[in-house]
């Protein structure tokens, strides 16, 4: 019977707390199990396994993020949107490091296909690049650009990578400086086959 007050949502919150402390790669069931004083068997009435309870996760914070990130580029287009885009996504990032190490777990598709957090998710970040006349394939392909750019720069910023003395915000914004310029002057994929 599962244990009052302990319910999957509770669960995948408290994770993803726990994650911004102790780093996601430490979120285990144990340590889940002691935050609620509950026994490690309490909680596969709520999850099936860790792997489960890091999807939970996932999704948790995956909504949590677009959310921050669509308030950001809401009545926004082109240039202005992509600068607010990115620096919702950089905020977050560096704000709940365990939380943003979760987006970046591969979850099983077909388990998230339908969920409201990745519909969003693809909504507004296409959303936002439609407004340069881009087209898939082209969209798929700038997502992936922006996505490792975005992640990149916030795994290296995060770690203290950047050791030169500029300051890195000056880098930051010439970065969507350069982006700006390359998702206006994308190479169509139709223009390839000419």
């Amino acid at each position: 019977m599962p244990r009052a007050g302990l319910t999957v949502a509770r669960l995948a919150a408290a994770a993803a707390d726990l994650a911004d402390e102790v780093g996601f790669e430490n979120v285990t069931l144990s340590a889940l199990a002691r935050h609620f004083g509950v026994k490690d068997a309490s909680l596969y009435s709520h999850v099936r396994n860790l792997q489960d309870l890091r999807t939970r996760v996932a999704l948790l914070v995956g909504g949590e993020m677009i959310d921050r990130i669509a308030a950001a580029v809401v009545g926004r287009s082109g240039k202005d949107a992509l600068a607010a885009f990115a620096g919702a996504y950089r905020e977050y990032a560096l704000e709940h490091p365990g939380r943003y190490a979760a987006t970046q777990v591969r979850v099983d598709p077909a388990l998230v296909a339908d969920t409201s957090a990745m519909l969003r998710t693809a909504e507004v970040t296409y959303g936002m690049l439609r407004a340069y006349g881009l087209e898939e394939p082209d969209l798929t392909d700038a997502v992936r650009l922006l996505r490792a750019t975005f992640h990149g720069y916030c795994a290296l910023e995060s770690s203290g990578g950047f050791g030169h003395p500029r300051a890195v915000q000056a880098s930051w914004d010439k970065a969507i400086d350069a982006l700006h310029i390359s998702l206006e002057h994308w190479p169509r994929e139709e223009e390839n086959h000419h």
